[in-house]
């Protein structure tokens, strides 16, 4: 990974003290803040260490430019999102690096309606960032009186999700449930929610202090450790989160990794199972989404990568639920924002209104094979290769929304650029590994020979 500085349309990450120090914050938050209309900016983290330094240079600067500043604490991705809704923000800021390791830290941006903002909005924020003044920009404490601390930061966003399940069902599974929230911030709804949802827990790295136990992705390298623990003891299911708490992945009641393209696919066909509606998922996304939406008979729209990509084409199409295959599922009834806490609510109802153990859903669902891989690319040479690439695939149904994918009958191949390094990404997925395999080898040639 890049130690450079990453700034995208939805934030910046970097190292603390190396890339991202307090000034590189303050002025990135100064330049979204001068985007947003008159009103208060709500401020969360994500448990780890670096975050209260961060989240003090925020606050300062942008008290002393006369924004009234709601600090929320430690606070997952969605219910970030939740809070600047309930709070009326105009904004909000998460200092979060999400999946990446201790040492990273970075700002995610909501709108006022409690979204990610949008790709057209972080290129205003990223432009105006770029022309900024470099100087540092301390705060005056005589301001602090415009910094409001918040202390209840989760009941809106419980009920919220208490409203999409039948809670009083899985109350009455009394459900044993292993939740590793790695030491991030989704300890802090998980717990609240698998309690009130009547499960005997067991928590791992329940406590938001960013001191990571294993490498932060949810991957099932990462959680080598972890699926074992779900059978030991005794639980039948275990729920594995990122630090900001917005990705999960599942372990199935024998320890096995289903992993987080199974989440929004459980998901999805839970939802459909009770209203047949749209679905939205993005195109790297595995096609299992795709095909249960077929079954029930619901429209299918697949948006670019990138949550807001996906969020903005679920309100279009009305989807009544979408996400990435991340372990991300977003339901429009909470927020429109990546949820675990959604997905583990959404499972656990499943499994107590089908009486069916999680092993037993995935194996319902349709059963593909992804493979992803990477070969270096100069980015003037990436016109010709996706030229090569559409004569090669000939056969192929093609889309260029994002990067250019190739479908072809159960079977699809995805070819981007990467953003921030000058390689390609080639993603396929088939109905054995040794199909995708190949197409991802056969995309391969064709570029090295560009």
């Amino acid at each position: 990974m890049s130690s450079e500085l990453i700034i995208s349309v939805s934030g910046l990450r970097g190292i603390v003290g190396e890339t991202l120090t307090a000034e590189v914050a303050a002025h990135y938050a100064l330049a979204y803040e001068s985007t947003l209309d008159f009103g208060p900016i709500l401020i969360t983290r994500d448990g780890r260490a670096s975050g209260g330094m961060l989240g003090d240079a925020i606050a300062a600067v942008l008290a002393a430019r006369g924004r009234e500043v709601v600090d929320a604490g430690v606070a997952a991705t969605p219910t970030t999102g939740v809070l600047v809704k309930h709070q009326r923000c105009v904004g909000g800021i998460q200092i979060s690096a999400s999946h990446n390791p201790i040492e990273w830290n970075g700002l995610k941006l909501f709108g006022v309606d409690g979204r990610v903002i949008s790709a057209t909005s972080g290129e205003v924020v990223m432009e105006r960032f770029a022309a900024a003044d470099p100087q540092p920009l301390p705060g005056d404490a005589s301001h602090a009186m415009n910094i409001r601390r918040l202390e209840e930061t989760i009941e809106d966003h419980w009920h919220l999700i208490e409203g999409i399940v039948d809670a009083p069902r899985i109350r009455a599974a009394k459900f044993k449930v292993l939740l590793d929230s790695n030491h991030g911030a989704g300890g802090l709804l998980g717990r609240r929610l698998l309690k009130e949802l009547g499960c005997q827990l067991e928590i791992f790295g329940g406590t938001p202090d960013g001191r990571f136990a294993h490498t932060p992705e949810p991957t099932a390298e990462n959680l080598a450790e972890i699926a074992p623990q779900v059978a030991q003891r005794g639980a039948v299911i275990g729920f594995c989160q990122d630090p900001d708490a917005d990705r999960l992945a599942v372990i199935d009641e024998a320890g096995r990794y289903l992993g987080e393209e199974y989440t929004l696919a459980m998901c999805v066909d839970h939802v459909l199972r009770q209203k047949v509606g749209p679905v939205v998922t993005n195109c790297s996304t595995s096609r299992m989404s795709q095909d249960l939406a077929e079954k029930y008979g619901a429209a299918f729209y697949r948006s670019k990568v990138g949550e807001a990509n996906v969020t903005d084409m679920m309100i279009e199409h009305g989807a009544i639920i979408g996400g990435e295959g991340n372990g991300g599922t977003i339901d429009p009834r909470v927020v429109y924002v990546r949820d675990s806490f959604v997905g583990m609510a959404l499972l656990l109802d499943a499994m107590a209104a089908r009486q069916k153990t999680i092993s037993e859903l995935a194996g319902e669902l349709p059963r593909y094979a992804m493979v992803k891989t990477k070969v270096a690319l100069a980015k003037e040479k990436l016109p010709a290769a996706l030229a090569a690439l559409e004569k090669h695939f000939a056969d192929a149904e093609t889309d260029a929304l994002d990067g250019l994918r190739f479908d072809w009958p159960g079977r699809w191949l995805l070819v981007r650029a990467s953003n921030t390094e000058p390689i390609v990404r080639i993603m396929a997925e088939a109905a054995d590994a040794k199909a995708a395999e190949t197409m991802c080898d056969d995309a391969g040639g064709v570029i090295a020979r560009v």
